[in-house]
C-alpha cells in the first residue's frame, strides 16, 4: 500500500516557493557552521629564522630538540606555518 499525500488549496507555485525557502533555510544554517579549509602555507627555514628572528643554526636546533617539526621533501627542509606560531609559548612570570 503505498503513501499519497494531498495538498488543499496550495498552488504548485506556492508549494515550489515553500521548499525553495525551507532549502535556503537549512542551506544558511549549514553554512554557519562550516568553517573554510585554508591551505597549509609551508615556510623554509630561512623564512623561519626570519619569521622567529633567530640564526639558522638555532631553527636547526629546534627541530633537532622537537620545539619545531619539519617536513622534508628531496633535500628540501619546509616548516608549517601555523606549527611554527603555535611552538611559540607565552612566558609566564
Amino acid at each position: 500500500m503505498s503513501k499519497t499525500i494531498q495538498f488543499v488549496q496550495v498552488t504548485p507555485e506556492e508549494l515550489k516557493n515553500a521548499i525553495i525557502e525551507g532549502v535556503k533555510l537549512q542551506l544558511d544554517d549549514i553554512k554557519k557552521h562550516l568553517q573554510p579549509i585554508e591551505p597549509t602555507t609551508y615556510l623554509t627555514r630561512n623564512e623561519v629564522s626570519k619569521m622567529l628572528s633567530v640564526d639558522l643554526s638555532t631553527v636547526h636546533n629546534y627541530t633537532k630538540r622537537k620545539i619545531l617539526q619539519s617536513y622534508q621533501i628531496g633535500s628540501r627542509v619546509y616548516y608549517k606555518r601555523d606549527e611554527v606560531e603555535n611552538s611559540i609559548v607565552k612566558n609566564r612570570k
